[in-house]
């Protein structure tokens, strides 16, 4: 005879939070304070892991909008965190240094809730059931499958938030939205990311050479600065920067208009890069193909057969997009184009949206037809470029409340984004009447003004908070990941 064991209460289960980074974090400190339990599962080594593949870069956004509501009162709570000065802006390094990685030691030591790393989710089902199975699905667990450091494990959660963001899946230079041909055989030219220039080996890697520059958004514009510097004191440094629209004019943000300061001077000191004469602007360029000349060079060929020639190394910066391939046993609703949770496609569409028009949205914009399955923070947003941190914040302020069964504070989502402007996306790359429809002669979010910053070779600027206006009742403001947006 045969006996089955009664199924685990799902209600009793931890929420298990797939990402160590800023959004899983927070994600995690809301539920410490509703005295939820709680599993973070982290691919890579620490807390902020993807951070600190960018860590040289700064971000647009000051200490006040970069720490979570939540966490910054877990944090000075416990008597052992320094706050930093809220109004710093830090790079992200010192954003994982300083909030990130005390944070994770925090959330790891409260009973009830634990970090883990080096444990990367390969699987998401409901316990027992795979795709097909509707009965008594929406009562089961869910079984989360990681690869961790004694080997694989099944882990039971009553709810799943996935955190993990976009920054392991970046785009490739081909036009197709698959490697170009030649691209994958040419690997060790490439970079995907933001390189550090400032560090010598790294420059070394670059002065003299031939780089292209692929993308237009606000990485881009950083390559770029850090790029003609080094033309400037290595004249046999070239730059072509390679866009797949038909006019550069609209690339540069908000200038003065720009709410977020920083992002602002990037986009203008990247005009005046682009305008310098040390970078060549080369448009309507969509990669086919990267073949090797007999120099051992590239040349790089777009569609339409326009070519690059004589090109020691390019640095790849087009965005990101959401790794779909753990989910395959649980039931999504994307929006077919961007892969962003459905309700929200329309509001961040790079082709169509404003930076600041995304209306507060939480968990009922987030669900899944998996019920208790959240998709936040940048992984939301699928391949658009325009999230910010302070937008995912509020996102794990109102999915916790509603697992935790408070709908009325669930429901309560006010978020206010910076006014920058709309933003031309890569639909508008074949018609120049769309670009001169949208200001062109400025930049994507308004006119730029006639005098530009000098180039200055410094830390990068990358957008990841922004400010927020705080709804009645809402978690009082305390003060993502990484984009290639115009939006920052």
């Amino acid at each position: 005879m045969t006996t089955s064991a009664s199924p685990t209460p799902a209600a009793s289960l931890p929420v298990v939070i797939i990402g160590a980074g800023p959004i899983g974090l927070a994600a995690a400190a809301n539920a410490a304070e509703r005295g939820m339990g709680f599993v973070v599962l982290e691919g890579g080594p620490d807390a902020g892991a993807a951070v600190g593949e960018w860590s040289h870069v700064r971000l647009f956004s000051s200490w006040s909008e970069l720490a979570d509501p939540a966490a910054r009162r877990l944090l000075d709570g416990a008597g052992t965190w320094t706050a930093p000065d809220d109004d710093a802006y830090p790079t992200g390094g010192e954003w994982r240094d300083a909030y990130l990685h005390p944070l994770a030691a925090l959330l790891d030591a409260l009973d009830g809730g634990s970090v883990r790393y080096d444990s990367r989710v390969v699987g998401v089902s409901r316990a027992g059931r795979d795709l097909m199975v509707d009965s008594g699905r929406e009562g089961d667990p869910f079984a989360v499958h990681v690869d961790g450091p004694g080997g694989r494990e099944r882990l039971l959660a009553s709810a799943v938030v996935d955190a993990s963001g976009t920054w392991t899946s970046p785009n490739p230079l081909g036009a197709d939205g698959y490697p170009a041909l030649g691209e994958r055989e040419n690997a060790a030219r490439f970079t995907y990311g933001i390189p550090d220039l400032r560090d010598p080996a790294v420059a070394a890697r670059y002065a003299g050479k031939h780089v292209a520059v692929a993308g237009k958004g606000a990485s881009a514009q950083g390559v770029l600065i850090g790029l003609a510097q080094l033309a400037r004191t290595d004249s046999a440094t070239r730059v072509s920067w390679l866009l797949r629209r038909p006019s550069v004019g609209d690339a540069f943000g908000g200038g003065d208009n720009d709410q977020l300061e920083q992002r602002g001077k990037l986009g203008q000191d990247a005009k005046a890069a682009a305008a310098s004469g040390l970078v060549t602007n080369v448009t309507h360029f969509r990669t086919e193909s990267v073949a090797t000349q007999d120099d051992s060079r590239l040349t790089i060929t777009s569609v339409d057969g326009q070519q690059v020639t004589d090109v020691d190394e390019v640095i790849v910066v087009t965005g990101f997009r959401p790794d779909f391939g753990f989910l395959s046993e649980v039931r999504l609703d994307l929006d077919p184009a961007l892969g962003s949770a459905r309700i929200l496609a329309d509001q961040i569409h790079p082709d169509h949206h404003s930076c600041g028009d995304v209306a507060p949205h939480g968990h009922r914009e987030l669900t899944q037809p998996e019920q208790g399955l959240f998709l936040v923070g940048m992984k939301s947003y699928g391949r658009a470029p325009s999230f910010l941190a302070m937008t995912g914040y509020e996102q794990v302020r109102s999915v916790m409340a509603a697992l935790d069964g408070d709908l009325e504070a669930a429901d309560r989502v006010d978020l206010v984004l910076p006014e920058t402007g709309v933003c031309n996306g890569a639909g508008a790359f074949d018609d120049p009447d769309a670009v001169a429809l949208a200001g062109g002669g400025g930049g994507c979010c308004g006119p730029a003004p006639a005098d530009v910053a000098p180039l200055e070779l410094e830390p990068q600027l990358l957008s990841i908070g922004s400010p927020v206006a705080v709804g009645v009742g809402a978690a009082p403001a305390g003060s993502e990941e990484t984009s290639s947006g115009c939006c920052g």
